[in-house]
């Protein structure tokens, strides 16, 4: 089982959200320590929760969301009211593309419940590396606060490395943790590897990044706005071979061409 601050990062939502569906009877933990009040859920939760965030992204209330779930509205059928709901989006804000993108990703998780997985987990040892960084504080880890911060990032690292004349010597790492503020704001940290002499520059930190003694890795290949579908394939994973993951995943940019579906990221969870 997950605690429900992991069950939060493996569903990209916040502990206050998994908190507000448990008391609206939305989504109840599998169990609750009677003496602590500490809630529990398992991967297989992750189904209705999927659910649950693309029918609230549809535009649909929570008591709207709450009678769809309980009637056990079938994929096609939520294939249906997302075609809907795109039609609308497209004549909305560009804003709301972005949304668009997330709640695609969710329907391809839900897709592929049930199916066996074809994604190959691997557990291997993470070196520590050296690299260049730049940081910031995103206002939550969804999709939609995660990409407008670390794209801005990455643009501003590379053009400040290219400045200081330094070219980076392997793929992107990017990093996330609580930040410091709470309220479930992340920090941010996007790294470019950088050779072993280099040293902090205007605008940017040098650091060495810890190993990682064990982690659970996947490839993940399209835009990163399709990622949800390989992490939570990785946490069922660790669920179901006796692991605990720890922590937020690191991610290793392998290929980024101008085109994001051709993106190869390897998923880095790290394991207890």
């Amino acid at each position: 089982m997950f605690t429900i601050g992991d069950f939060a990062r493996h569903g990209r939502v916040s502990a206050r959200m998994l908190r507000h569906y448990d008391a609206v009877g939305l989504l109840r933990p599998e169990r609750t320590d009677p003496f602590t009040g500490y809630r529990y859920y398992t991967a297989a939760q992750l189904a209705r929760l999927n659910r649950l965030v693309a029918l609230k992204d549809l535009g649909f209330t929570l008591q709207q969301v709450k009678q769809i779930l309980d009637d056990d509205v079938s994929t096609e059928e939520l294939r249906g009211m997302l075609a809907l709901r795109r039609a609308e989006l497209e004549e909305a804000m560009a804003a709301a593309a972005a949304r668009l993108a997330q709640v695609e990703a969710r329907l391809r998780s839900i897709e592929s419940e049930g199916r066996m997985s074809g994604q190959d987990v691997v557990v291997k040892n993470i070196p520590a590396v050296r690299v260049a960084e730049l940081s910031a504080t995103a206002p939550g880890y969804s999709p939609e606060h995660i990409g407008p911060v670390i794209g801005p990032l990455y643009e501003e690292l590379h053009r400040r490395l290219a400045a200081a004349g330094i070219t980076p010597t392997g793929p992107g790492v990017a990093r996330y943790e609580d930040a410091p503020e709470g309220g479930g704001a992340v920090r941010v940290r996007a790294g470019c590897q950088v050779a072993a002499g280099t040293r902090s520059g205007e605008g940017f930190e040098v650091l060495e990044v810890p190993a990682v003694e064990r982690a659970a890795t996947a490839v993940h290949r399209g835009s990163m706005d399709t990622v949800l579908a390989t992490e939570q394939e990785l946490a069922r994973w660790a669920e179901a071979g006796g692991h605990r993951t720890v922590g937020y995943a690191r991610e290793v940019y392998l290929e980024c061409p101008p085109d994001r579906e051709g993106w190869v990221t390897e998923i880095q969870q790290p394991l207890a």
